[in-house]
């Protein structure tokens, strides 16, 4: 499952819960009992049961503290978690997407991490800097700390390539004129595979690629600024493989996040794939070997302004500020997050250390394990780290969809209709709370 996979934009809601300690809650009164909310990292809820289950048996024999755990799916978790800080009713502990930190944060519902909390938890330091930084708004202590990192890389069928002649591309002309060089729409076999009905895979892209030509999509008071020549450029970049250069399938304008494309890349029907690393489940569950394909960083434009190759993709834990049992979810984050558990789940959850020194353990593949630890590391940004950054992916996601979409049938997109449909998007922020 994609980190962020299905925001739900409901800025109003949240700018309206306030602390949400107020109403009974659910969390555990119980000191030596903890209620978990746990993301969908598994093929399925069952797996993410069945792979938890023994390191929650783990914390519960090392502190005598049980964990209820429920695991819930990437359509739900967002609105569910909204509610329960209107309603008071919430777990103790959480997981969130990273990328909604400052969202979340904004609503004033979740424990604040100073220096106390560090200290119980083991220390800020023990985190690998980039994953530290997608805690929430600068300047204001973080709601969240890392748990799960992930990452983009550019995956490539090795065979393909090297039938074509072809080396992995460093800069983004090498790629699309590999992309071209290794598209037969008439055999059905595409240069690039792309989710192209998911949001959240056009608005990552579109900050990737703004950030490749010096732009971001809010100013330094919070303001967006979706309409920039570097904006634009950015999601022309995306949408051009689509449109322009021809190299990605028009079907897949459908594909939202699932299997579908992941699915196309491991059946040979395209030839390289920009995902997070956690593409590797879908991929081998579709029988391609991990020795079958390589990973580089994606590319930027040989001119470009920075070398960004992905955003701080992540799953963070967070903690309710109306908990009964603080102390016991302080003990549960720092278990959580310790190199020890991090070695334990980073395999079955296709997920990178998150804990300086950590070791890279899902793939057996030492050179995809270095590129996405050095993606991470060294090329990645956080998201925008505002409070309006739930109705930015939504906004800004739609209105790639759109064009993505446009490119599919064969219309040409314009500068001038990238540019517009970000003014829409922008405009819409005003009236979804996120200006």
């Amino acid at each position: 499952m994609r980190l962020a996979a299905t925001v739900v934009a409901v800025m109003t809601l949240a700018a309206t819960a306030a602390c949400g300690g107020n109403g009974s809650s659910s969390s555990s009164s119980d000191a030596k009992t903890l209620t978990y909310w746990a993301s969908n990292q598994s093929p399925s809820l069952a797996d993410d049961k069945k792979n938890l289950a023994p390191v929650l048996k783990q914390f519960q024999q090392q502190t005598g503290i049980k964990v209820n755990l429920q695991v819930i799916g990437w359509p739900d978790l967002y609105s569910k978690i909204l509610a329960a800080t209107t309603s008071g009713k919430g777990p103790d502990v959480l997981n969130i997407g990273n990328t909604w930190a400052a969202s979340l944060q904004a609503t004033g519902a979740f424990l604040p991490f100073g220096d106390k909390e560090f200290s119980a938890i083991g220390g800020k330091d023990k985190f690998v800097e980039a994953s530290l930084k997608t805690g929430g708004v600068p300047g204001k202590p973080p709601t969240s700390v890392p748990y799960l990192g992930l990452a983009y890389g550019l995956y490539y069928n090795k065979l393909m390539f090297s039938d074509a002649g072809l080396q992995p591309p460093k800069t983004w002309e090498e790629l699309v004129s590999d992309a071209k060089k290794l598209t037969s729409s008439s055999k059905g076999v595409y240069g690039m595979a792309m989710e192209g009905g998911s949001y959240t895979e056009g608005v990552h892209f579109a900050f990737i690629f703004g950030q490749q030509h010096g732009a971001d999509p809010f100013d330094s008071s919070g303001k967006p600024t979706f309409t920039t020549p570097g904006m634009v450029a950015g999601v022309k970049q995306y949408v051009d493989l689509m449109g322009a250069d021809k190299v990605v399938n028009p079907s897949s304008a459908q594909y939202k996040n699932g299997p579908e494309a992941p699915g196309d890349f491991a059946k040979g029907k395209a030839a390289m794939l920009m995902s997070q690393n956690n593409a590797d489940n879908t991929l081998q569950a579709d029988g391609m070997k991990s020795s079958e394909y390589g990973v580089v960083p994606i590319p930027a434009p040989s001119d470009a302004a920075k070398d960004t190759a992905s955003f701080v993709a992540g799953i963070n834990l967070s903690i309710f500020n109306n908990t009964k049992n603080k102390a016991g979810a302080l003990k549960f984050v720092k278990f959580m997050t310790s190199k020890q558990t991090q070695a334990t789940l980073d395999k079955p959850f296709t997920a990178l250390p998150v804990v300086k020194g950590g070791t890279v353990n899902f793939t057996d593949n030492p050179a995809e394990a270095q590129a996405f630890q050095s993606v991470l590391q060294t090329r990645s940004v956080p998201l925008p780290l505002v409070p309006a950054e739930a109705a930015y992916e939504t906004n800004v996601g739609n209105a790639v969809n759109a064009l993505v979409a446009q490119a599919a049938t064969g219309k040409p997109v314009t500068d001038s209709d990238v540019k517009a449909a970000l003014q829409e998007a922008q405009q819409k922020m005003a009236t979804s709370g996120g200006s």
